[in-house]
């Protein structure tokens, strides 16, 4: 199934990755907000296909395009190595330090904790200074 949104003309280039932060209340009266608020917040998204069609915008500076977007994989830490394909159930971790190289990945805000997912990528072990034992994959729902 395609994805379709709405971006700024001046960010819209295919390849072009953004996160989508969610819904904008200076949008709650705008006709097209259906369009770009189809997307899930937190989640990383990759800019697919340009279509030819504008439409002006109170909150874009010029005018927003209509683009096919594709949703990218979460990537987060889990507590065991898993192999490709396979599911697990992913835990938000609780961690303070802001300053680790795997941060991001540990405490990934799109991450919906209990929820299963898919492991689509295995990378490395992460050498985390806490000294846990954590693995760094690509999860899709």
């Amino acid at each position: 199934m395609v994805l379709v949104t709405l971006v700024g003309e001046q960010l819209a280039r295919e390849g072009e990755e953004f996160i989508y932060l969610g819904s904008n209340s200076e949008c709650r009266n705008c006709q097209l907000k259906t369009v770009c608020f189809n997307l899930k917040p937190g989640r990383n998204y990759r800019i697919t296909k340009l279509r030819d069609k504008y439409h002006d915008c109170a909150i874009h500076e010029g005018k927003v395009i209509v683009v096919e977007v594709e949703e990218l994989p979460l990537t987060v830490a889990i507590p065991q190595e898993r192999s490709e394909g396979t599911t697990t159930t992913v835990e938000k971790k609780e961690c303070k330090n802001i300053g680790c190289d795997a941060f991001g990945i540990c405490t990934n805000t799109a991450l919906q904790n209990g929820k299963t997912y898919t492991i689509k990528k295995v990378y490395e072990k992460i050498e985390c200074p806490r000294h846990h034992e954590l693995y760094k994959v690509d999860v899709t729902d």
